[in-house]
C-alpha cells in the first residue's frame, strides 16, 4: 500500500507512455470527463497500438488498477540481471507452471516477466520446448520488449534482440 492520501491521483498527461499490467505499454490519449449517475468521472483514455485496443480507466482508480509509468532504469537493470540468472527448474505439472507464468506476465512487473523468459529460454537447437511453452515465452518477450523499447526509444524488434542477446550470454 502507498502512503499517499486517498484523494491523491496519478498525474499522467496526453502522450505519456504507461504500463497497464494485463496489456503492457500504452499511451495516454487524454483525460475524458463523463457524467455517470449525476457524478462527474474523469477517465484516462489509453491506446495500445500493437493490440489495436483502447482502454478507459477512472483517474481515481488508476493506481489501484495497477496503471503505472514506465519502470525506472534501476528496475530495468534488475530485470536484465534476472535474465542472466540461472533458470529455476520446477517440478510442478505444466498446467500449474503455465498458470504461474501467465500470472507473472500479467503482473506487469518487468522482473517477474524476466523470470518467465529466463525459466522458459531454450537454446535455438533444442526441440524439446512445447508449443504452449513457446507461446508463453513469446508473450513474455513481447511484453518486456515493448517496455524496453519505450524506455530506450528504440524499436520493439531491437529491444527483443537485446533481451535475447542477454539471455544467450547465460552458459
Amino acid at each position: 500500500m502507498s502512503n499517499k492520501p486517498a484523494n491523491d491521483v496519478m498525474n499522467f498527461k496526453q502522450g505519456d507512455a504507461v504500463v497497464y499490467p494485463a496489456h503492457g505499454v500504452g499511451h495516454i490519449e487524454g483525460v475524458e470527463s463523463y457524467e455517470v449517475g449525476g457524478v462527474d468521472v474523469s477517465l484516462y483514455s489509453i491506446s495500445f497500438e500493437k493490440d489495436r485496443m483502447r482502454l478507459k480507466i477512472p483517474v481515481q482508480k488508476a493506481e489501484e488498477s495497477g496503471l503505472r509509468g514506465l519502470c525506472s532504469s534501476n528496475r530495468l537493470d534488475d530485470a536484465l540481471s534476472t535474465l542472466q540468472g540461472k533458470a529455476k527448474a520446477k517440478r510442478a505439472m505444466w498446467s500449474r507452471r503455465a498458470q504461474e507464468y501467465e500470472t507473472k506476465i500479467n503482473s506487469g512487473d518487468p522482473v517477474m516477466i524476466a523470470e518467465v523468459l529466463r525459466d522458459l529460454r531454450r537454446p535455438k537447437d533444442d526441440n524439446e520446448q512445447s508449443y504452449s511453452e513457446r507461446q508463453i515465452y513469446q508473450s513474455a518477450l513481447e511484453r518486456l520488449a515493448r517496455e524496453v523499447a519505450a524506455i530506450e526509444k528504440t524499436s520493439e524488434d531491437a529491444a527483443a534482440s537485446k533481451l535475447e542477446g542477454v539471455l544467450s550470454q547465460v552458459a
